[in-house]
């Protein structure tokens, strides 16, 4: 009979603590993100600010440039709020978004399915690729990745991102120099200082453009091809769904061909807007 009387007793206590793991879990639920951010009255937007033309901080002016900060100021219009941006780098860009120190990032960021596993991406706006950036005079010689990856090559990325991934995965048998500053990189190439860097189409055919010593021979058939997103930390479907929308209707109505005009082909540019921390 005492077993009969305890076993209610042990029921209880199961619910209770059932109820106590519910209302726990309920408080670890992510504050609905799009509303967070209308709240706030501020756009929280993580950016390198090292990659041309997408997204460069200017270190005269603080300004960020390029197409992607034209297209962070438009989604803060939409949102009808202040934007603000945090600085991060691409060795801690997805540490960064799980740690939610912005709202999103817009950068150049390419979409993975090891992003999008642990984080939220959008759908794509840009499309992009990995390519060969090299002095022009070499131009002839690296159009494959067999001619490239010789043990006489000298390969220069900048540490943490998909350029670095893509090198040590496919070029094993070249010299891969690691440099902090991407923005240097080209001219380093130009320079003698390392024979090629792989980036993307849109890098490689900006510095091209304003170095003639470089050369990207293989922009209309890069490596691989792929679009450009905008990363979101976990739990962040409504913001998502409304970024969603933000692209869907910016390459409706041309704005998307407009950044392509100003951005990757320099047909005019548009003002700068000056970084806010």
């Amino acid at each position: 009979m005492k077993d009969k009387a305890v076993i209610p007793q042990i029921m209880f206590a199961g619910w209770l603590l059932l109820g106590v793991l519910l209302l726990s879990g309920c408080r670890t639920i992510p504050q609905d993100a799009l509303q967070a951010v209308r709240t706030r009255g501020v756009l929280r937007v993580g950016a390198t600010g090292d990659y041309q033309p997408m997204s460069f901080r200017n270190p005269t002016t603080g300004a960020y440039e390029g197409f992607d900060a034209a297209l962070a100021e438009d989604l803060a219009r939409s949102l009808g709020v202040r934007l603000e941006y945090v600085p991060t780098t691409w060795p801690t860009l997805m540490r960064d978004t799980l740690d939610r120190k912005f709202d999103l990032a817009l950068c150049g960021i390419t979409i993975t399915p090891a992003r999008k596993k642990v984080a939220l991406m959008s759908d794509g706006y840009l499309g992009n690729g990995k390519t060969v950036l090299c002095r022009a005079e070499d131009a002839g010689r690296y159009t494959t990745l067999s001619a490239i990856d010789r043990p006489s090559v000298r390969v220069m990325e900048n540490p943490g991102g998909l350029n670095e991934k893509f090198a040590r995965q496919n070029l094993p048998h070249t010299v891969l120099i690691i440099h902090p500053v991407n923005e240097e990189i080209p001219g380093l190439i130009a320079a003698g200082k390392a024979d090629v860097m792989i980036t993307e189409i849109m890098e490689a055919a900006y510095y091209c453009a304003r170095d003639k010593r470089l050369a990207a021979p293989l922009l209309e058939a890069p490596f691989t091809r792929g679009q450009l997103g905008v990363l979101i930390p976990p739990g962040g479907e409504t913001l998502l769904e409304h970024v969603n929308v933000f692209i869907r209707r910016a390459r409706q109505s041309g704005r998307l061909d407009e950044l392509k005009a100003v951005y990757l082909h320099g047909e005019k540019r548009l003002p700068a807007r000056r970084a806010e921390h």
